[in-house]
């Protein structure tokens, strides 16, 4: 009940003129850089966190919430009509809905994206404004120890879940607590690698690095393989409506759909990838047309798309609960929240319940936007699939540059925007992903502070982290994640040998 009270007062937030506008700009941020191929939403964030910095918080991180919203949206346009996902999420719905717009049922498939997207959605959200509160309760009674296991479970749930191996996610994790560890100690006052360079004392910027790695290195990234010829989209023939066989069809893929996608998305080591793929073989199991798969069925791109957006919204649950992304987006959102001095977690929703229940309100609002933008606009949205990508990333190039130095008016931040931005292109190239960089500048510390108060509490005895239940339970799940991938790589290595 108190939830339900809190969230019409978030309304009330979310519907003043202003974040509503805020609400549409993401949304229409949000589903334009999801169809345009290789520009997904956590880049848009990044480039759009220097040119907010002095903007209202709580406006702000709706545009963000709606720019996320909206790219999980858009991406299915791109699978769609040019086989090429906007987002990684979106690699299942171009199997089936690529295979419809060759058969003349673009216009079809498109829908059943867009309410499968709507409903999932809506679904999530509702999940999210009434699973959150229950966690603040068990997290607010956290000792420094379980904090600590709890970045511990973040830290390699985040390295395993980002990138095609492990020991990459790992590098790319120690190269942000690294980053994370430069300045002044927050405990001690002492400096720390600032290597006597004053404007390192107040540590790396996030914005700065997150704009460098996803913005500067994707661009870099782009120009380096732009050697091919850019596959044309499908045009959309035939009816844009779905006909009663294709709702009957759609409706229960999207419930299933969001089953998958919301859960799965509000586990710390969730992600859309997982629960897009699970719909998919479940729909294919479950449907009365299997012989259709692969070559077009509509439960292929409804049960997938809303699976996608379902994540979306639950990925929210553990980044404003415990200040835990899970994904890569999410943890550009949480550089967001830190560009105003808030650190999402338990006490967020005490401190900052205004903000958070309005940016939760927001997300019912973002998601009506939508769907009343995507099924009449479709044809803007292919049109933008037509500008030369050598426009658009020299586009992107001068606008984060601009961005940062007017946010950060510095030559070093300058040098340090062009070493991310070279840094971010040799982790693209050599298949390093880049997310657990962000996510150890920003936890890392966090990590660095509990780990000692923890050690202050107990006079320097390491097995306090044992000896409470929650904290031993967390440093146990961590160790096993960490060591199940090796673990499964060797014994898959074995059976080949025996073989």
């Amino acid at each position: 009940m108190e939830a339900l009270i809190q969230l019409m007062n978030g309304f009330g937030t979310a519907l003043a003129p202003m974040n509503l506008a805020f609400a549409a700009i993401g949304v229409m941020l949000g589903t334009a850089v999801g169809v345009l191929p290789g520009i997904g939403p956590a880049l848009t964030v990044a480039l759009l966190l220097p040119v907010t910095f002095k903007m209202d918080p709580g406006g702000s991180l709706i545009m963000f919430a709606g720019i996320y919203y909206g790219g999980m949206y858009g991406g299915s346009t791109t699978a769609i009509l040019l086989n090429t996902p906007g987002e990684a999420a979106s690699v299942v719905t171009a199997l089936e809905g690529n295979q419809m717009a060759r058969r003349g049922r673009g216009g079809p498939a498109l829908a059943t994206a867009a309410i499968g997207s709507f409903v999932a959605a809506l679904i999530a959200t509702i999940g999210l404004a009434f699973l959150a509160p229950i966690l603040v309760k068990v997290a607010v009674k956290f000792g420094p120890w379980d904090y600590f296991g709890l970045m511990l479970i973040a830290f390699v749930t985040v390295s395993a879940t980002f990138g095609n191996s492990p020991l990459r996610g790992l590098t790319s994790l120690a190269l942000g607590l690294w980053l994370g560890l430069i300045g002044i100690d927050q405990l001690t006052g002492q400096t720390r690698l600032a290597f006597g360079v004053p404007n390192l004392f107040d540590g790396i910027e996030v914005t700065t690095l997150a704009v460098g790695l996803f913005a500067i290195g994707e661009a870099l990234h782009v120009a380096s393989r732009h050697a091919y010829a850019p596959e044309k989209p499908m045009a959309i023939s035939g009816s844009m409506w779905m006909s009663r066989a294709d709702w009957a069809r759609s409706w229960k893929p999207w419930l299933r759909g969001a089953a998958f996608g919301f859960p799965i998305g509000a586990l710390p080591a969730g992600g859309a990838e997982i629960p897009t793929f699970l719909s998919y073989t479940t729909e294919r199991k479950l449907s009365k047309h299997p012989e259709e798969f692969g070559h077009g069925a509509i439960e292929g791109v409804a049960g997938p798309e809303a699976a996608n957006n379902a994540s979306a919204a639950g990925s929210l649950v553990p980044l404003l609960t415990l200040g835990l992304p899970t994904s890569a987006t999410a943890a550009v959102m949480l550089a967001g929240f830190q560009q105003y001095n808030i650190q999402p977690g338990p006490l967020l929703f005490a401190t900052h319940a205004p903000l958070v229940w309005g940016l939760i309100a927001s997300l019912f609002i973002a998601n009506v936007m939508l769907l009343v933008l995507n099924l009449p606009l479709v044809g803007l949205w292919v049109q933008l699939l037509k500008i030369p990508l050598p426009w658009l990333y020299a586009g992107i190039l001068v606008f984060a540059t601009m961005g940062t130095i007017a946010a950060n008016p510095s030559v070093i931040e300058l040098l340090l925007l062009s070493g991310f931005g070279v840094l971010g292109f040799l982790m693209r190239r050599y298949d390093y992903p880049v997310a657990p960089v962000i996510v150890g500048l920003i936890l890392g510390p966090m990590a660095d502070n509990q780990f000692r108060r923890a050690l202050q509490i107990s006079q320097g005895d390491p097995m306090v982290f044992l000896q409470h239940p929650g904290s031993a339970v967390m440093i146990g799940l961590a160790t096993l994640a960490l060591v199940a991938p090796f673990l499964f790589r060797g014994l898959a290595r074995f059976r080949q040998d025996e073989d």
